[in-house]
């Protein structure tokens, strides 16, 4: 799992609407939560998600993009964003399958999903904190806006 002063392995995944996200794109502009979580659809999945959109002020006011990462096909990923009001970027790491989860170490090969893993990553694509919670564990916000806070 990368830690802080590694650099972030670099990705191109597309989200809920097509459009492609990278980290290249945010350098020297802005900082990235990077949240990978296991499936949409699920209860804890969907109750750190919606606390993510219930609080894009704050990631905005923090300079940071939300960029959301599961193993789900893009048009789940549609669907459930569009249900939930979710509009930052629900990234799909369905193929190659788990291939960006796995360059993070964050991929969990029995059930071929994501694990909780996640990453505050610098302007300069640097890794600056990080988590890593039980399959069955939300993690808090209030976590990721004291690391970004300290950027």
């Amino acid at each position: 799992m990368p830690v802080a002063g590694d650099a972030a392995p670099e990705f191109a995944l597309r989200d809920q609407h097509g459009r492609e996200q990278t980290l290249a794109n945010r350098r020297g502009a802005r900082h990235v939560l990077l949240v990978f979580y296991p499936f949409a659809f699920t209860q804890v999945c969907g109750g750190e998600l919606r606390e993510l959109r219930d609080n894009a002020l704050t990631w905005d006011s923090l300079g940071a993009d939300v960029l959301a990462v599961s193993c789900d096909p893009v048009p789940a990923l549609r669907e459930f964003s569009d249900r939930e009001g979710i509009e930052f970027p629900l990234c799909s790491d369905f193929w190659p399958h788990g291939a960006v989860a796995t360059a993070y170490d964050a991929l969990e090969p029995v059930l071929g999903a994501a694990v909780r893993a996640s990453f505050v990553i610098d302007r300069a694509g640097i890794v600056r904190w990080s988590v890593r919670n039980e399959i069955d564990t939300a993690r808090r916000i209030t976590d990721y806006v004291k690391a970004l806070a300290e950027l």
